[in-house]
């Protein structure tokens, strides 16, 4: 089911809580989400349909990836960009790593490491912000 975009970034700033397998319909909305606003948005959190669990779905190789209670455990390259989200007006500067090592959790509840580089690294890194009520 396709969701309304949060706003409220008193909303947005708060941490998410984690996910487990009751929030599968959660994770299932936010791609339906994410796909159905693909012209202007690359990826997503939970947060920005309106619930703060820790659940991100996002671009990945052609195809779209979800993952639940990701976490970075890994960076290396820092660099500086510029990054829009869908959840607020304009743009702003932030810092990024080029390559990230992420711990998650698959829908299948299956505990996942997985490493990323380049743009998905990047768009990763912004939807874990969000999960951690940061507003980048």
């Amino acid at each position: 089911m396709v969701r309304e975009i949060m706003k409220d970034t008193f909303f947005l700033a708060q941490k998410s809580t984690p996910a487990d397998k009751e929030d599968l319909q959660i994770a299932a909305d936010l791609l339906d989400t994410l796909i159905a606003h693909k012209d202007g948005c690359v990826g997503m959190a939970a947060n920005m349909i309106g619930v703060s669990k820790r659940i991100i779905a996002f671009e990945n190789e052609g195809g779209y990836m979800v993952m639940l209670n990701p976490e970075i455990v890994k960076q290396s390259e820092p660099f500086m960009t510029e990054e829009g989200c869908l959840s607020l007006t304009g743009t702003r500067k932030t810092k990024r790593w080029k390559s990230i090592k992420v711990k998650y959790q698959n829908t299948d509840m299956q505990l996942r490491y997985k490493t990323f580089t380049g743009w998905t690294a990047q768009i990763i890194q912004h939807e874990i912000d969000h999960c951690n009520g940061i507003i980048i």
